[in-house]
């Protein structure tokens, strides 16, 4: 797989942050306004960079299978049904009068987009005004990591569990199936910073049914260094 530069990982960390799409939004005379097309970011790393915290096994299905198909199914919801929206952050916002289907699809495509830049082999500590900012919104790194996981731990079912900044305040919390803090249907909002994903295709080849286990080790990959470049 296409292991992406610093410099391009930085301006994809942006883009998906932002949640918005590069797509041209000045039209020549004549022209039809843009209309989102979601698309599979490169994986930032070798399938199996990630072990023996996250196998490759499950990166290659988890990327080549799930994620790939979040993509062609959000195409297809936007073109059946007529979606007009130019932005993710448009879709988002009124994410709430679009189907099931683009709704679901949609979010799966920005999440696993915003996963896969939340991880990175040999994780370094968190550092600067990111440690500072996590230690005076928590008390201190362990206590931030004990919230974080009983959000993945205690989200019933299938989802995803967020540190999001709401207002310059670091909040933690979760949402279901494949929504995020973008959406108008969210009760968590605010601009994500860092994401688990706790759907069991996540880590059930390696973990079977033991979240807890996965959460543990998924601390081991935590790319702290994306987290920092989306609070600056």
């Amino acid at each position: 797989m296409e292991k992406l530069s610093r410099r391009k990982f930085i301006e994809s960390t942006a883009l998906v942050t932002a949640g918005v799409a590069a797509i041209p939004t000045v039209l020549m005379a004549g022209e039809k306004p843009a209309v989102i097309k979601f698309a599979q970011i490169p994986l930032p790393y070798s399938a199996n960079a990630l072990e023996p915290h996250i196998d490759a096994a499950t990166m290659d299905i988890h990327y080549g299978k799930h994620h790939a198909a979040y993509v062609k199914n959000v195409n297809d919801a936007i073109a059946e049904d007529k979606i007009t929206v130019e932005s993710e952050k448009d879709f988002f916002a009124s994410v709430s009068k679009l189907s099931a289907k683009a709704r679901n699809n949609g979010g799966g495509v920005w999440n696993h987009n915003f996963f896969w830049q939340c991880m990175a082999p040999g994780s370094r500590p968190a550092a600067g005004k990111l440690n500072e900012a996590i230690n005076g919104s928590f008390g201190s790194m362990d206590k931030f990591k004990e919230q974080f996981t009983q959000a993945a731990m205690t989200r019933f079912g299938s989802g995803w569990a967020w540190l999001v900044s709401d207002g310059g305040k670091l909040k933690i919390g979760s949402t279901p199936n494949q929504d995020n803090p973008l959406m108008d249907v969210s009760e968590l909002k605010g601009t994500p910073l860092l994401a688990i994903d706790v759907w069991e295709h996540a880590y059930y080849l390696k973990y079977q049914n033991k979240r807890n286990e996965y959460v543990a080790a998924w601390w081991n990959v935590v790319n702290w260094e994306a987290v920092a470049a989306r609070l600056a």
